[in-house]
């Protein structure tokens, strides 16, 4: 049994809203009331004598206490647990209300000294109306019923993974809101299950990536290392060569690991940030400074600038300069020779606007849905012969996030991307 499972008690909720009151209780408030109402009819109607008013009273109290005893036997027995079927507890429920309204009338009969043929024929009719009341009773359990085998048929399917199954939503009555509710639970379930299947597949993906990216590099360095430990490689120059090589796939290596282990602690929600009032427009200068020879090296023209009064900005400096060179560098490896990125910075009602909007290749828009999806590779900026551990944009996403921002992009093929981050000023 799961320890962690919670189960729901039905609602405790009073006779006409008369406290929190249990169903017994209830009943037998009903009963009251009803006898109440009977003898102050009795009265109005009749005006009768103060004996025959006790006289009623006694009888219809004694005939309440007769049903009620019978009922909460009943319920005492799990009477409705017991019955192996909804509509046989309902129809029982008709034929011991019957029963009991058939004993009621027909002693009174007998109480009245009604004749033999009087009282013969309210027996008839008694019966007559009992079979009536037990047959219009068998009708409405099984309408009942009918109305619920579907929504039991539906939950064993769920149970055995056909998470499709949806059933009919028919009234506005408690079945029908159930019906509504099961149908939500049921698309939750296969949306559920959906992104189950797209992460497993994402993550094995991944861990096959993951391995050839720790492969590759490890392989040339350790072929490196070898050669220069058997000195099969004499000349200075080769030397040299060799060692800017390993340190490249080095610096590759480590890297790919602070990718992870930053995308494992924004998975985890524990990316620590240092918000402080910082300037917007100096991480902007920063890395325009850091990515222009890389980008004159490319052809790119790369230029930048932000709107006055931007700042300054609670963030944490080292963690959104961070998210710009991500965007900067993702968008130079996509923007041909020729091209231009401009960064910019504005202020828009909900805190400052950031932008990198370039004129490269664009995003096919069957993969823009998924761009900044941890592990997803459909995109080229995920390919590792472009350059990069591929995670660059999760982990920008992460970082916004994480400081109560949001980012998205626009692209069109074959005329360029706009990314964007909207930071909160506080």
């Amino acid at each position: 049994m799961n320890m962690n499972s919670r189960h729901f008690s039905p609602p405790q909720t009073g006779f006409l809203g008369l406290g929190t009151v249990n169903l017994p209780l209830r009943f037998v408030t009903g009963v009251a009331l009803v006898v109440a109402g009977a003898l102050l009819v009795f009265f109005l109607l009749m005006q009768p004598p103060l004996a025959e008013l006790r006289a009623m009273a006694s009888f219809l109290t004694g005939t309440a206490v007769i049903s009620v005893i019978t009922v909460y036997g009943l319920y005492r027995l799990g009477w409705l647990q017991r019955s192996p079927r909804v509509s046989w507890f309902l129809l029982g429920g008709y034929v011991l209300s019957s029963l009991l309204t058939f004993l009621n009338v027909w002693v009174t009969a007998r109480l009245m000294f009604a004749s033999p043929h009087d009282l013969l024929l309210a027996t008839i009719l008694l019966l007559f109306a009992g079979g009536i009341a037990v047959s219009l009773g068998y009708f409405l359990s099984m309408a009942l019923t009918d109305a619920i085998t579907p929504l039991t048929r539906a939950a064993q399917a769920i149970a055995q993974g056909e998470l499709d199954v949806r059933v009919p939503v028919v009234g506005r009555n408690e079945i029908a809101q159930l019906a509504q509710a099961f149908n939500e639970m049921a698309d939750q379930l296969e949306e559920a299950a959906q992104k189950q299947e797209e992460l497993d597949l994402l993550r094995r993906e991944l861990l096959a990536w993951v391995g050839h990216d720790l492969r590759t590099p490890l392989a040339s360095i350790r072929a490196i290392v070898e050669a220069l430990a058997d000195g099969m490689v004499q000349d200075q120059a080769t030397v040299q060569r060799y060692l800017h090589t390993a340190q490249r796939d080095i610096r590759s290596l480590s890297g790919l690991i602070d990718d992870l282990f930053q995308l494992a602690q924004l998975d985890a929600g524990g990316l620590p940030l240092n918000r402080q009032l910082n300037s917007i427009s100096d991480l902007i200068s920063d890395t325009l400074e850091s990515f222009t020879p890389v980008a004159a090296q490319a052809g790119i023209t790369l230029v930048g600038a932000a709107e006055s009064g931007v700042d300054p900005v609670a963030i944490d400096a080292q963690q959104i300069g961070r998210v710009l060179a991500n965007l900067v560098r993702n968008a130079i490896r996509h923007t041909p020779p020729g091209g231009k990125i401009h960064v910019s910075a504005s202020r828009t009602a909900q805190g400052v606007l950031v932008e990198v909007v370039d004129t490269g290749e664009g995003i096919d828009p069957a993969h823009l849905p998924h761009i900044f999806q941890q592990f997803y590779r459909g995109e080229k900026s995920r390919n590792r012969a472009t350059g990069g551990s591929g995670l660059g944009l999760a982990i920008a996403k992460g970082i916004v996030e994480a400081h109560g921002g949001h980012i998205g992009v626009e692209s069109s093929p074959g005329v360029g991307s706009r990314f964007f981050f909207v930071l909160p000023r506080g």
